[in-house]
């Protein structure tokens, strides 16, 4: 609260102990991202913003590489998710100074925790942002054919116009507060309504051709598969300061055919109103995806900044820092422009590390006095698992982009 006196190293440190440093104290006021000030309707709308976006585009194309019984798979991941999501909650309640998911690795595992938590943070912000902005580039291209025509083979013009786009959502990335955050979130939630509405239209009414049976299995595919569901799932680096941004806390756990294309919306009918009105709802999603994305890695800059720098300051370093990281990710999405395979090795490679391994194995460290041994089991199971799949899902999806990118440029 404004005016409260803090020990400057001992915040640093994160602990919780008498202090014995010289110049101990610091006048504090309360700073943007740790104010309590997101209510539980901010709160949801930030977590399923997160969770719904690109997941939803690709399940699809996810089912028909694995066969049907991969549905059996999907929902597997998406209970073991939502159970590690509440056991960061716990290890949040186990230590009060934890606000963050990299805090959390501190608690687990002191610095080397700490830093491998946030190695994996920005690998999943980056990949996950890349990806979006490929959808981005791959629905305007869908949406202007007639634009793209002869020239470069649509390529140019369409990189031209994501990169308007993307500019226009740059200042997106300035906003410092979850409960700002929350309004692009709510934009967000309903393009994915507009979208899933338009693909079930268009399957009951727009004339779909069935080009095929989806198989029951394919075994070889499910590594793979399972780096696109869990993407679908992956919101657990945000989870941590949604949490803590909460005015009341305790309400958390309350929240929780074969020639199809990796994004479902290229599939539909080119012809029909409602394809349109998809796609340019698949446009508009990524636009209010970034600055929620973002959140993590701006707390954690803003958290890591002087504490004598301004507020001003901070927020002209965070938004500089946002904005270049952008037009990196932008010029990387336009050069390996394949949807798929990126999403598929961001799931098996981060969001699997992101989602199941690092709450499971952190839970086990943090709360290993308390446990039963039948949940250490299954933690310890859970982790060994997630290695392996990562490990195989992260092999494939690296192969066949390799793979591509050698058919594509070497021709």
């Amino acid at each position: 609260m404004s005016g409260t006196k803090v020990c400057i190293a001992c915040v640093e440190e994160n602990k919780l102990r008498e202090c014995h440093h010289e110049n101990p104290v610091k006048e504090l006021g309360l700073s943007h991202e740790a104010s309590e000030n997101s209510s539980f309707l901010h709160s949801v709308i930030n977590m399923v913003g997160m969770l719904i976006g690109l997941g939803q585009l690709s399940m699809p194309y996810a089912v028909e590489s694995g066969g049907w019984i991969s549905i059996f798979l999907l929902i597997s991941l998406g209970v073991l998710t939502t159970y590690t999501s509440h056991i960061l909650g716990n290890c949040l309640r186990r230590n009060p100074k934890s606000k963050s998911y990299s805090d959390i690795g501190y608690s687990a595992f002191g610095r080397h925790g700490r830093l491998l938590a946030s190695l994996f943070i920005y690998l999943e912000i980056f990949m996950a942002l890349v990806s979006y902005t490929i959808s981005l580039h791959d629905n305007i291209a869908a949406a202007f054919p007639a634009t793209f025509t002869n020239l470069h083979n649509g390529s140019f013009p369409a990189a031209k116009l994501t990169a308007v786009a993307v500019a226009i959502a740059l200042p997106s990335l300035w906003i410092r507060n979850l409960s700002s955050i929350s309004f692009l979130s709510t934009g967000g939630i309903l393009m994915s309504a507009v979208i899933f509405m338009s693909v079930v239209y268009t399957a009951v009414f727009g004339g779909v051709l069935d080009d095929g049976r989806i198989p029951v299995l394919r075994l070889g595919n499910i590594p793979t598969v399972s780096g696109v569901y869990l993407f679908g799932f992956g919101g657990h680096i945000v989870f941590p300061n949604l949490y803590t941004s909460m005015k009341d806390p305790s309400k958390f756990t309350k929240m929780f055919g074969p020639n199809i294309n990796p994004q479902v919306t290229l599939s539909l009918p080119k012809h029909l109103l409602v394809t349109k009105i998809a796609l340019w709802a698949t446009v508009l999603t990524p636009m209010t995806k970034y600055a929620l994305e973002f959140a993590p890695l701006a707390i954690q800059l803003e958290r890591s900044l002087p504490l004598t720098m301004s507020d001003r300051t901070k927020l002209v370093t965070r938004g500089l820092v946002g904005s270049t990281l952008l037009l990196v990710i932008l010029a990387l999405a336009l050069t390996v422009p394949y949807f798929g395979y990126v999403l598929s090795l961001t799931g098996s490679l981060v969001s699997v590390t992101i989602s199941v391994i690092l709450p499971c194995a952190f839970y086990v460290k943090i709360c290993w006095d308390g446990m039963s041994k039948f949940t250490r089991a299954a933690n310890v199971v859970f982790v060994v698992s997630g290695c392996v799949l990562g490990l195989l899902g992260s092999f494939d999806s690296s192969k066949l982009l390799v793979n591509k990118l050698v058919r594509v440029h070497g021709n």
